[in-house]
């Protein structure tokens, strides 16, 4: 349709909400949650429209303007590359690319069935006045390619306002809230146990749900469920994140920088570099290991799976010489002074340490 035309979507990982048959995937493997990304030019826009699932978006590059509400008139926020923003469900949506370059936008869905959007009534009008029509089984039909048109039984039916309008409203402050920009990112040093190590000093921020930061003082800043977490991260050039494990699938993107993961230990290790604007799947429980390799400092934003606070297990080396330093994870996960964690548990780091 006029107006969106240029637009460009991209499914990585899993379909997310795209009713084209044609729509390429990247990869099918459940994460949980879904991935895709928005590519628009300046001056194109995304229509109006509901989600089921949490949507979030991690602006890359662009200038975002995003307007909501049953006339997409109830307020509007604007993005910049780097900032975050998760959209309530169950509101009618809309954004467009106001700056003067390309834009790309991660789109981040809960779970692997989002079950869907619904269009705004008057996008499916518009949409019929081009020759596209949106069955009830979510398919989008392009009669401009001489697809006959289907039955009007075959037709989703679509909202009427008065159901539009009665969805919840949200105020400008109200979805300010679920904004974390560039300058709201709290970091911490101390939001791993491997950071403790020299030439492993990373930083964490911890924005949407809870988390890999084991940090006991750290909160997100959206702490509403989504099926997933989201946290930056942030390495200086040539220092690194130690060899660990996580029991959920997460995915890193990188945003600035270049990341060289170390997969597997031993005869199976697998390096792996990912350059900026490149994204990693990591699969649940595999050794793990991120190095800065770039010129300047790697942002990463990394999303896992699950609304529960993730567990990091760390190997024995890391374990060894944290304790070295005087440090160990609490049964909370969280750091602190070995000397203050129970007599059995520093017992267990020394049995660690003596084998690792």
């Amino acid at each position: 349709m006029k107006g969106s035309e240029r637009k460009e979507n991209y499914s990585l990982i899993g379909a997310g909400v795209s009713q084209s048959e044609d729509q390429v995937v990247n990869l099918r493997e459940p994460h949980g949650f879904s991935l895709g990304v928005a590519a628009m030019p300046p001056g194109v826009v995304n229509n109006l429209h509901v989600h089921y699932t949490a949507e979030v978006f991690m602006i890359f590059s662009g200038r975002w303007l995003f307007r909501w509400g049953a006339n997409g008139d109830e307020g509007t926020v604007i993005g910049e590359p780097g900032d975050v923003l998760s959209i309530p469900t169950w509101i009618f949506r809309g954004f467009s690319n106001i700056g003067n370059d390309d834009g790309w936008i991660f789109s981040a869905l809960g779970g692997d069935d989002t079950g869907g959007i619904i269009w705004h009534p008057s996008i499916l009008e518009q949409a019929a006045r081009h020759g596209l029509y949106l069955t009830k089984e979510n398919l989008l039909v392009d009669t401009s390619n001489g697809t006959a048109k289907p039955a009007d039984d075959a037709l989703l039916e679509p909202i009427d306002q008065e159901t539009a309008e009665s969805l919840r409203h949200y105020s400008p402050d109200e979805m300010r809230k679920r904004m974390v920009t560039v300058a709201d990112r709290k970091w911490s040093r101390h939001a791993l146990l491997g950071s403790v190590l020299p030439g492993h000093r990373a930083e964490v921020a911890s924005i949407v749900g809870f988390g890999i930061t084991q940090d006991r003082n750290q909160q997100a800043d959206i702490l509403y469920p989504h099926g997933f977490s989201i946290d930056w991260l942030r390495i200086d050039p040539g220092q690194e994140i130690g060899t660990h494990r996580v029991d959920g699938k997460q995915v890193l993107i990188v945003f600035d920088g270049e990341a060289e993961l170390i997969l597997n230990e031993g005869a199976d290790k697998t390096p792996v570099t990912v350059p900026r604007q490149a994204l990693y799947s990591v699969p649940a429980n595999v050794w793990r290991s991120v190095r800065s390799v770039g010129d300047t400092p790697l942002l990463v934003a990394v999303m896992t799976t699950g609304d529960q606070k993730k567990h990091i297990v760390w190997s024995p080396a890391i374990v060894a010489a944290a304790a070295q330093e005087g440090f160990g994870v609490d049964h909370n996960g969280y750091v602190a002074p070995l000397r203050l964690l129970p007599y059995e548990t520093q017992q267990a780091v020394a049995a660690i340490s003596l084998t690792a």
